[in-house]
């Protein structure tokens, strides 16, 4: 390990981590990483290589150096933290869900009883709210809004 990609911990970045280790209310992969940098320190004179420092808090040598190189690259908090992962944007936004909800709780369609999941994802369709979308992301976004459409 080169000397420029050594961990030296500050007494208060020390204590904060012993800290949130303490209480135990941090997420684990918090604490994991938490324990990878206390392990990592250099600045008491303990010189422990990533292979030693993952084999002692029992994760794997690609986080104790990933967790080592985000700390000396962007700080204390930005090691701790995990980055937000990409994913898709949720086709169904606010926008959409109120007009979900005005048609759901309006009068079905002339030779229905009720609206069904299938009737208002075709009507969000052609309303031009959405180029497509599934009867079941209709049911999943009603159930999160606990509202029961023909109730």
């Amino acid at each position: 390990m080169s000397t420029r990609s050594t961990v030296n911990l500050s007494e208060k970045e020390r204590s904060h981590l012993g800290g949130l280790l303490c209480r135990g209310a941090a997420p684990a992969r918090v604490q994991t990483r938490a324990r990878v940098l206390l392990l990592s320190d250099h600045s008491r004179g303990e010189c422990r290589s990533d292979e030693q420092v993952a084999e002692a808090v029992l994760t794997s040598i690609s986080t104790a150096k990933r967790t080592r190189w985000r700390f000396l690259q962007e700080g204390l908090e930005a090691a701790l933290e995990e980055k937000p992962r990409p994913g898709r944007p949720p086709k169904i936004t606010g926008e959409i869900e109120a007009q979900l909800t005005v048609l759901a709780c309006s009068k079905p369609p002339e030779g229905h009883a009720r609206w069904t999941l299938r009737l208002l994802a075709d009507q969000l369709v052609e309303l031009g709210c959405l180029d497509s979308i599934s009867h079941v992301a209709i049911g999943n976004r009603l159930k999160k809004m606990k509202s029961s459409p023909g109730k």
